[in-house]
């Protein structure tokens, strides 16, 4: 299992890549929406300064014996850039195709 801020921490990793690559090409993608559905699993630590975690669960790992304790959640996220002057604006991606990927 993930935490999901590290997953997210590796989607906005993986994206900062796509946009290096492809820096300087002639032709570039917008960056649209993201949704990223996950398994979740939640975990509350108890005391005083006690919080929640969410742990991403692998695909089919998620059991008989924890399949209560899980829930599917979706995360629509709008990827921006931001500017030296803190304007925003669309992400521009592109990159060579991967096998497998659609």
């Amino acid at each position: 299992m993930i935490e999901l801020s590290d997953m997210i921490r590796e989607l906005r990793r993986e994206l900062n890549a796509a946009m290096a690559d492809g820096e300087g090409d002639a032709v570039r993608f917008a960056l649209g929406t993201a949704e990223i559905e996950a398994t979740v699993a939640v975990d509350r630590e108890a005391g005083a300064d006690g919080r929640v975690r969410f742990w991403v669960l692998e695909a089919g790992g998620s059991g008989k014996e924890t399949a209560s304790r899980t829930q599917r959640i979706t995360l629509t996220l709008e990827p921006r850039t931001v500017a030296a002057d803190g304007t925003t604006a669309t992400a521009l991606i592109a990159g060579d195709e991967v096998d497998g990927e659609r």
